[in-house]
């Protein structure tokens, strides 16, 4: 009984966190329009004053996984804002008063964002050839799988945050603090190779390095400057990616537990 009920919760906040997303356009578009305007922009503008080793991969190439992960990071995080308005409105209250259990909250919730990042990422890649990036239909598969466990660590560790944050406002403000330092200092925007040491030690125990350089060894099938191997790339994500789930179980649980919903 509790496990089809469960199952029931989760699969319809995994369907409600798509249908709301779709719903709101110019977050669709925020999400996907301003790291491409950043890409091309930044890209071009640097051209071909930048070359990623013997490949000779030009800015727009190198910087075109930093965009996916950065389109990934928008739609995984911010779809979680949706945890704080659904406090506001009392649903989260109805939800926790239900038979079905916490995990399936937290799951249904993760569910939904995991799948609108990966989809919202995966977007991006018809524009992939256009900067010399051949596609096939294996490395297209290992994509969405990675950026799949990707999306679900963002998500579950925007979850997170969205439920000991009491407002909209806090949360941009965190995510922002957090988030935009770990994706510049990812490999995204320039190899770790070329870094000065400190922060070529900050992007070695940052796990959005990890993201990054999945997605550019996928993307190039080769061996990008200096970058984690696919191998140590997946072990990480998928580390960060259970850590981050197992935490936002344990604070639904203890929040749920004590005091209820922070207020």
């Amino acid at each position: 009984m509790n496990l089809s009920v469960g199952l029931l919760a989760t699969a319809s906040l995994w369907h409600r966190e798509l249908v709301r997303f779709y719903r709101q356009r110019s977050r669709v578009l925020g999400v996907i329009g301003s790291p491409l305007v950043f890409w091309w922009l930044v890209g071009s503008g640097l051209g071909d004053s930048f070359r990623a080793g013997d490949h000779g991969a030009g800015y727009l190439q190198y910087f075109f996984p930093g965009t996916m992960l950065l389109i990934v990071i928008f739609t995984s995080v911010f779809c979680m804002m949706s945890v704080i308005e659904d406090r506001h409105a009392g649903f989260l209250q109805s939800v926790l008063a239900s038979p079905a259990p916490r995990a399936a909250l937290v799951l249904g919730k993760v569910l939904g964002g995991t799948t609108l990042a990966a989809v919202q990422g995966v977007i991006l890649l018809p524009l992939a050839p256009l900067v010399g990036i051949p596609l096939t239909p294996a490395r297209v598969l290992g994509l969405v799988a990675f950026l799949f466990l990707l999306a679900f660590g963002l998500t579950a560790f925007g979850f997170l945050l969205a439920w000991v944050v009491d407002s909209t406002h806090g949360f941009h403000a965190i995510v922002n603090l957090i988030f935009i330092p770990m994706w510049l200092v990812s490999g995204a925007l320039f190899p770790m190779s070329g870094a000065s040491p400190w922060v070529a030690w900050l992007m070695r125990v940052n796990p959005l390095t990890y993201g990054t350089a999945g997605v550019q060894r996928l993307l190039f099938l080769r061996e990008p400057l200096a970058a984690p191997s696919f191998s140590l790339a997946l072990g990480m994500t998928l580390l960060f990616s259970l850590l981050a789930f197992l935490a936002a179980l344990t604070v639904v649980h203890r929040r749920s537990r004590g005091s209820g919903l922070v207020s």
